[in-house]
């Protein structure tokens, strides 16, 4: 009896709450709503990579079943690196309770529900052509539109974006921006300080380095000789910020040399790109490093072993780097790879034997590659081995193998995609007593 009693008193704690989580309805306004405009939005939106928009109740709804399947699988929102080694603060990622809800809401039939203040939950207000929290102070483009070509070919095109300034501003967030973001695989920027008798405007305003005559980039060298910053863009990626009193200074005279890579297309289309650009009135009093490791940074020449891939082989590869000077503390880190590109790791081990992960990429995609932001800045100890690691699939089962029949692959040095890369870049600051307890936060 005493047993019997038990398991009743059992029931009538847990029931209710049994029946307060099932009786509440998942609405859009109250639960998909939120999950949709942080994880999915910023890249569904006019102006910026995703093909479709995901903002309102109707945009989700209609493209509800097809929500539901590629969250399931993971397919979208895009997160690769592995989140049990490092925790980034711009991660995407869904938790399974997550994708448990949106799953529930479609077999629901996508109510839109109200959200707590009985009233239709507000669209996101964004700021035209930014993804950042406010508007550029100066938006520099190519000086003119540019035509690809609809013959399935990829392009790499250098431009040339001069510019004059007042005077030199400290830079508190950079961002690439395209009026045609599909048409873009990545790009590369550096920002360039010209001497004050320069005439910047000589020359040509661009370079097809894949079609045009390579020797016409020699007028390029002297800048690329005063390069004051470099970033990079990839799809997936946003902008690029820095904590209060970090970041870098923009020369008051120079030149924007931005290499466009552009994917293969079916037909004519147009493109024209730039940079927006952020700045702040307080002291940039650490200036941010970026330093590249592997093929065409640091350590280049001592990828191990040499660095090609017979045709039906799996192969690995490591650079390490002893890191010089003093301490280092990381902002980002920036994994490249191409088509052959299967798993990426970062890793660096200190003078006193311990492991700091970087950054692990499972299951690499040539697709989507991005900059992951710490939560935390990461101490980079003096002496410490930096270690990049790559394996690459060049066999006939790799469907992202750009040759059938496979064919050996080299690293050339090049930027084709069918050439391949093993390159880790980080942004970083010297280190600062207190760096890795610095809370970070995305603007």
């Amino acid at each position: 009896m005493q047993f019997i009693k038990s398991i009743i008193v059992t029931l009538l704690i847990v029931l209710p709450g049994c029946f307060t989580m099932y009786a509440q309805e998942v609405t859009f306004n109250k639960d998909i709503a939120p999950l949709i405009h942080r994880s999915c939005t910023p890249c569904h939106r006019p102006g910026e990579s995703g093909p479709f928009s995901l903002i309102t109740y109707e945009d989700v709804a209609k493209r509800a079943s097809f929500i539901k399947t590629v969250t399931r699988n993971r397919y979208m929102p895009p997160w690769k690196p592995d989140v049990h080694d490092t925790l980034f603060i711009n991660n995407r990622k869904l938790s399974e309770k997550e994708i448990q809800v949106i799953a529930t809401w479609v077999n629901n039939k996508m109510p839109r529900g109200e959200n707590r203040k009985n009233t239709t939950i507000p669209i996101p207000s964004f700021n035209t052509g930014t993804q950042y929290n406010r508007l550029p102070d100066l938006v520099l483009k190519m000086q003119r539109p540019f035509l690809i070509k609809g013959d399935n070919m990829e392009r790499f095109i250098v431009f040339k974006i001069p510019y004059e300034l007042p005077d030199s501003a400290n830079v508190e967030a950079v961002e690439f921006i395209s009026a045609n973001k599909k048409l873009v695989h990545h790009a590369n920027f550096a920002i360039c300080a010209a001497p004050e008798k320069e005439d910047i405007h000589a020359g040509d305003d661009f370079i097809n380095v894949t079609e045009d005559d390579r020797s016409k980039y020699i007028q390029y060298d002297a800048f690329q000789k005063n390069m004051v910053y470099y970033g990079g863009w990839i799809p997936g990626a946003a902008y690029e910020s820095y904590p209060k009193g970090m970041g870098w200074v923009m020369p008051r005279k120079g030149v924007i040399l931005l290499t466009m890579h552009y994917a293969p297309q079916g037909k004519e289309e147009q493109d024209i790109s730039g940079l927006n650009l952020f700045f702040t009135k307080s002291t940039i009093k650490r200036k941010i490093n970026l330093i590249s490791i592997g093929s065409g940074g640091i350590g280049e020449k001592d990828i191990d072993p040499y660095f090609f891939i017979p045709a039906e082989k799996i192969k690995t590869f490591q650079v390490k780097v002893v890191t010089p000077g003093m301490d280092q503390s990381v902002l980002y880190v920036w994994p490249h790879m191409h088509l052959l590109g299967k798993k990426f790791r970062a890793y660096a081990v200190s003078p006193k034997g311990d492991t700091i992960q970087l950054v692990t990429i499972p299951e690499w995609d040539f697709n989507w590659q991005e900059l992951y932001r710490f939560k935390h800045l990461v101490k980079i100890p003096q002496g410490s081995v930096l270690t990049v690691e790559g394996s690459y699939d060049n066999t006939s089962n790799n469907p992202n193998n750009p040759f059938h029949p496979p064919q050996t692959i080299y690293s050339s040095g090049d930027m084709k995609s069918t050439d391949e890369m093993l390159t880790l870049v980080m942004l970083t600051f010297p280190y600062q007593k207190g760096d890795e307890t610095l809370e970070l936060v995305q603007p």
